[in-house]
Parts: C-alpha cells; structure tokens; sequence
C-alpha cells in the first residue's frame, strides 16, 4: 500500500444490500449538461459513505473543439486533515456539497495548475510535463500556506483520470485533453487563519488552443497584475480575479487583452493576459525575467531551451514598453507573442503604447514562435523525438 490508492466506484450490483439502500436513500438527481454531452449521477448516503455513481459511459471527444466548455466524465478528489493526506480516488465529475464557512470563499486559500495530455501518433497517450507542473503546485501551496500535494498522489492521480478519459483526448493535432488540478481550504471556520483541511480535485475536458487569430494588446499604464513582494509568481485564484477588470477595459477599447507591466513610467513588460510574454528583436529572443511578479510558465520554459538548443540567443532581462516602440520604429522588431499552456503560442499583430499603435508584420513559417510550436507539438505526439523526457505516458 502506498497510502495513495486508486479507488474506483462502481454502481451497486443488483439485490445487494448497497443497491437497495441506494434506492431508499436517494437524495436527488443531479442533471449536468456540457456544450457536447450530458452527465447524470445519483448521490446515496449510506451511513459516512457518500457515492457518487455514473450512469453514463465514457464519451469520445467532440469533433468540433472549443476551450472551457466541455467537462469528461471523471474527477480526482483526495483530501488532507491536519497533516494527513486521505487515499485518492477517481469517481465520476458531480457537484460538491460544501459549507458557506469553508475558508476558500472568505480568505482565499485556492491554487490550481493548468496542464494537457495529447493523443500521439501512434495512439497512446501523454500528459506534457507532470514534474515541473508539480514543482510550481508546490510553490504556489507554500505561498499561500497550504499543504504540498504528495507528487506521487499528484502523477499517479493524474495518469488514472487520463487513463479513465482516455476517449476524451482528441485526435485533432490542435486538439488536447487539459488537466485542472486545484486545491482548496474547506475547514468550517470564519476567522481569519491558516486552514487545517483542504481538497485537492482535478477534472479534464478536451480543448483547442485558447486563441485562433493575432490578438491585439494594450500596454496597460494604470493597473498591475502584481507588485514586489506579491503572490504574482503563484497561481492562485486571486490574481486571476483581480486582472479581468483591466481586461475588460481593454476589451471595450477594441483590443483583445493587455500587456501588464510593472506600474512605472518606465512600463516594463511582466506578462500578456495569462501568459508570459516575449519579443523577438534583431534576431535575438527577448523576454522578462522571472520574478515574485511573473509565473514561472511550463511553456516559456520549454520553449527558452529549445530556443538555447537551436542557437537562438536568448535574453532574459527587463524591457520597456518604449523599447518596443523604439525597436518597431528602427524595423527590429521582428516578432511578439504570449506563451503558455492555455494558448501554446498566441502571436501579437498590434501594440498599443498610450496613443501610439505598433502594427508588427504578418508572421512567415520561419517565426521563431511558429517553428517553436510545430516542434513542440511534435514532441508531444512522438513525432519528434522526446529529448527533454517531458511526456509521461500514460497506460491506457
């Protein structure tokens, strides 16, 4: 026993004493309606035993794909008490019963990573970069002072939800299966504290990548993202809330988000929307150094060692909005892009620096950002070899 063992729960067999139960102590019907699919669950209490049991099999993905819209069937949950981790399991996706106390909604103890498995040429299965996933969990549980996800409780919970919604994973090349792995403090308390009890879950649904088209980007001058000192480099569920205002301003002014910089004259760049960012200038690839005002992204890294291997040079340093401006007026300015897990790649057409607007060149197939993604891509499909031993394949 490895105290993190999967626990499969099945529909009750007919004439045993759970079935009937089951019938005597049916709480409700819970109908839940996806863009593609339709999940229904029953939910029986027998004694401390809550089960949630799944009517319906497994569903193949849908053949058109949108992002955030589609939930598969299953979920992982396991959960931590005063210092004890419980044995995960994967149980088919319902509704959680929570308590308005729970400290998530009054202090806001709430973290969560954004991942994707693939389907690979050959048919099997992979998820992109468990570790470093992990390694950034981690980070942003210390803090916001929560409890470390054991990884073994995290890469192995993970690998069965995949496995178990493995006709989930989309054929299409642009097509991914994303993870949401979370975590959440649940003790029923309202003063103010560090929580005793957390849940950890994670739910998958089949997703293209976020943006289709060149967005165009607004430097914003007036609200940050983060500040020194901050939770910026944490993915916690407060800096995302906390950036949709800027957003939808820039929205409203005709661009399709905005370029967050540190709030000083000078705007030095920090991220795109929720992605990192970065520039290709006079051939050298530029962008901002990691800081407790910038996530670590799994995509900027892994497109910073490619870059390195190809002998791409590689500047991780401070650069101004004005910088940018100046390198557009001189032609340098070559390329500008957000990375990350959500988007992959989403190149930038348009920079807005206070009144000036930067039209930056239509992209040919030789970008750095376009060559970088196919590669990339083809990494996760064995279509290239996986010389980083970034995929963890799963068995399905």
């Amino acid at each position: 026993m490895n105290g993190y063992d999967q626990r499969e729960i099945r529909h009750p067999n007919p004439g045993s004493e759970i079935s009937k139960l089951f019938w005597s102590k049916l709480l409700r019907l819970y109908l839940y309606r996806s863009t593609f699919s339709f999940h229904f669950w029953d939910v029986i209490r027998v004694g401390l035993l809550k089960i949630f049991v799944m009517n319906t099999p497994s569903t193949a993905a849908p053949a058109k794909l949108a992002f955030g819209t589609t939930v598969a069937d299953h979920m992982l949950s396991a959960t931590f008490d005063r210092g004890t981790w419980s044995p995960w399991q994967v149980e088919g996706f319902h509704p959680l019963s929570i308590s308005p106390t729970a400290m998530v909604f009054h202090y806001g103890q709430s973290i969560f990573e954004g991942m994707k498995a693939f389907r690979m040429a050959d048919g099997r299965v992979s998820i992109f970069r468990v570790k470093k996933h992990w390694q950034r969990f981690c980070a942003s549980a210390d803090r916001m002072c929560m409890p470390h996800v054991p990884e073994e409780l995290f890469t192995e919970g993970l690998k069965a939800l995949v496995a178990r919604d493995a006709a989930w994973v989309p054929d299409a090349p642009e097509g991914s299966l994303y993870l949401r792995p979370f975590l959440f403090a649940t003790e029923e308390r309202f003063g103010v504290g560090v929580s005793e009890q957390y849940q950890f879950l994670a739910f998958s649904g089949p997703v293209r990548s976020l943006y289709e088209n060149p967005l165009r980007v607004k430097v914003e001058d007036r609200y940050i993202r983060a500040a020194p000192g901050g939770v910026g480099y944490a993915k916690c569920a407060g800096n995302y809330g906390g950036a949709l205002y800027a957003t939808q301003l820039a929205k409203a002014a005709g661009y399709d988000q905005v370029l967050w910089t540190d709030g000083t004259p000078d705007l030095n760049i920090e991220e795109s929307g929720t992605m990192n960012v970065a520039f290709v200038i006079n051939g050298t690839l530029v962008t901002p150094p990691l800081s407790d005002t910038i996530l670590d992204g799994v995509t900027r890294d892994s497109f910073l060692a490619i870059a390195r291997d190809w002998g791409v040079p590689v500047e991780e340093r401070r650069l101004s909005a004005w910088e940018l401006v100046d390198a557009q007026e001189r032609g340098q300015l070559q390329e500008a892009f957000g990375f990350g897990t959500a988007a992959v790649v989403a190149p930038i057409s348009v920079i807005a620096v206070k009144e000036k607007e930067l039209r930056l060149p239509p992209l040919s197939e030789n970008a750095f950002c376009l060559r970088a993604k196919r590669y990339l891509g083809d990494m996760r499909r064995g279509l290239a070899p996986d010389r980083y031993g970034w995929n963890t394949i799963v068995d399905v």
